[in-house]
């Protein structure tokens, strides 16, 4: 009889449902692409799926989620009515995984309270950006740039719901972390969708109306050639106003990856503001308390103050 219960419950087991990532309560989450119109898919691994692991470089737990072939935008409304500024938020992951909670709802939250509406983006992966192959060990560029195809698309469809959300579609800016900056340092000098446009959704700008680089990979083409910017980052005087963070002590990303990006911007007559902290290694979101670089988020709403992106205090 244990045998006949044993093969009766194995075909339910074989069918469970890999746990993924859930909206939370009050959110709005809406695919990116209509059905059949994603350009290329992810190099998949398996089914998209969440997993609870800690960080490397930050010691950090934190919500791993792999395997996204269905990219998709959350919104979160603003606290308090909003006062019409929108931020798009990209995790960063190094184009393998998102960092779903650390670099995603938790940067929401923060937003939120501040009275801007806060869009999640859930952009394909892996191998959707520059990334380290551990199959080759070999570094990877994809012929298609899926996560700045996702981000231009989530854009667009922002500015395009502009009343749904009751944002100014003038006043969308976008945020990113690690592999995530690079993806908005992307969206800030593309002027050009990169992939073919569907439909009225891509006729909105891509471009954000201000961008926050945070902990940047991707962007510095290494030593050798001193701060010299990567081939497919180029600045011109179209970038909007930028605001860079990052820790000199990050083991991931050099601190030249911001420098790199901070001197290429003001060569182009780009606003920009940089601050850079002694202490904080990487991956450090909103989590570090004991340290300056902990007070990055009151610079961050002083400078949106200061460009006119979040009322000024009286």
């Amino acid at each position: 009889m244990a045998i006949a219960v044993l093969l009766v419950l194995s075909p339910c087991a074989a069918m469970a449902v890999t746990p993924t990532w859930q909206p939370p309560p009050g959110s709005t989450e809406m695919p990116l692409w209509p059905v059949g119109k994603v350009t290329a898919p992810p190099k998949l691994k398996g089914p998209e799926e969440i997993r609870d692991t800690i960080s490397k470089a930050s010691g950090e737990r934190w919500a791993m989620l792999q395997n996204v072939a269905v990219p998709t935008l959350t919104v979160f409304p603003a606290k308090g009515g909003g006062n019409g500024t929108a931020v798009m938020v990209v995790p960063g992951g190094g184009y393998r995984v998102l960092a779903m909670d650390l670099e995603g709802s938790e940067i929401c939250d923060w937003l939120t309270g501040q009275g801007i509406t806060c869009a999640l983006l859930k952009y394909r992966v892996p191998a959707s950006g520059p990334n380290w192959d551990s199959d080759c060990n070999c570094r990877d560029i994809p012929a298609v740039p899926m996560a700045l195809q996702d981000a231009q698309r989530a854009m667009g469809l922002l500015r395009a719901q502009a009343g749904r959300w009751k944002i100014d579609p003038k006043r969308v800016g976008v945020i990113g972390f690690s592999a995530g900056g690079h993806v908005v340092a992307g969206l800030s000098t593309h002027g050009a969708r990169s992939y073919v446009a569907i439909d009225a959704v891509d006729a909105q700008p891509s471009r954000p109306d201000f961008a926050l680089v945070m902990y940047s990979g991707h962007l510095w083409t290494g030593a050798k050639h001193g701060l010299s910017l990567a081939g497919d980052i180029t600045v011109d005087d179209a970038v909007p106003p930028t605001f860079i963070v990052q820790a000199t002590d990050d083991p991931t990303d050099d601190v030249r990856e911001s420098l790199t990006y901070y001197r290429a911007l003001v060569g182009a007559g780009v606003p920009v503001e940089m601050h850079l902290f002694a202490r904080g290694g990487h991956a450090f979101g909103l989590r570090v308390k004991d340290a300056p670089v902990a007070e990055w988020p009151h610079l961050a709403e002083r400078w949106m103050r200061d460009i006119g992106m979040l009322p000024r205090v009286l």
